[in-house]
């Protein structure tokens, strides 16, 4: 719906995220049947809501949880292919920017000692920089930072913030929007009008459209990197039912 594009272009992202705390349950409601799942919350609904700045995706944001495909992706993967749920030990979490459908989940797990931080969030923990974060090295054993670095000029800078802070043995999850159409991650300053920008961008805060070799950027950076198709080893059926994204691909982190 054109009012989703409108909103989402128009309206500060701290704003959105104070609002949607209030309307979301009513939604959640009027939305509810059996056709589409959120597999983070086991909610069902007869649609899901559009999401996109430039280019409206039907049916991919959930009602309950206000998560998207790669949002439920990234649960499903946790949840079936780790032990971050399940864990005895306890163990130290940064969440970059971090979502709601994520949030109060992982402050209720008691394997996990929580941080969030962002620049600008209001539901963050510590206000900061990704670039300059105020953190010692080797801190955290996990760090969630997902849709950030596309947003960040100096992504070299971030990257190598996130490998300091990480611990030894520890890992990352870095999901970006990106183009596997593209050999190389294409970047133009120049491009400076919002509408241009969400046009060609994706969103007009986006600096760039990442390619197939942001998993060599952070390589370079120090990161073991695994690129992870986990959509592919998900029955069709259920990538229809959780509204996910076919062919994302993610990168898993390791410092080793």
């Amino acid at each position: 719906m054109r009012i989703f594009k409108t909103i989402l272009n128009t309206i500060p992202r701290p704003i959105l995220i104070k609002v949607s705390y209030i309307v979301r349950p009513f939604i959640a409601w009027w939305l509810k049947g059996n056709k589409f799942t959120d597999p983070i919350d086991g909610k069902s609904f007869r649609k899901m809501l559009p999401y996109g700045y430039a280019i409206q995706r039907e049916n991919v944001l959930s009602p309950s949880t206000l998560s998207l495909e790669r949002h439920r992706l990234l649960w499903l993967y946790l949840k079936n292919e780790t032990d971050f749920f399940t864990s005895t030990k306890k163990r130290k979490l940064l969440h970059i920017a971090p979502e709601q459908c994520f949030l109060k989940r992982f402050k209720k797990q008691k394997n996990l000692e929580y941080i969030t931080s962002d620049i600008e969030s209001p539901i963050a923990d510590v206000k900061a920089d990704i670039c300059d974060l105020p953190f010692e090295d080797n801190s955290f054993d996990i760090i969630f930072c997902n849709h950030v670095l596309e947003h960040i000029p100096d992504d070299s800078k971030a990257m190598q913030e996130l490998f300091r802070v990480l611990k030894k043995g520890g890992f990352g999850i870095f999901q970006i929007p990106q183009d596997l159409n593209k050999e190389k991650t294409f970047e133009d300053d120049s491009i400076t009008d919002p509408k241009e920008r969400t046009k060609i961008f994706g969103q007009y805060d986006h600096v760039r459209v990442y390619g197939k070799d942001y998993f060599d950027k952070l390589r370079s950076h120090g990161f073991e990197v695994k690129e992870i198709g986990y959509s592919k080893q998900i029955s069709s059926e259920l990538v229809t039912k959780y509204a996910l994204s076919k062919g994302e691909i993610l990168p898993v982190c390791f410092k080793n």
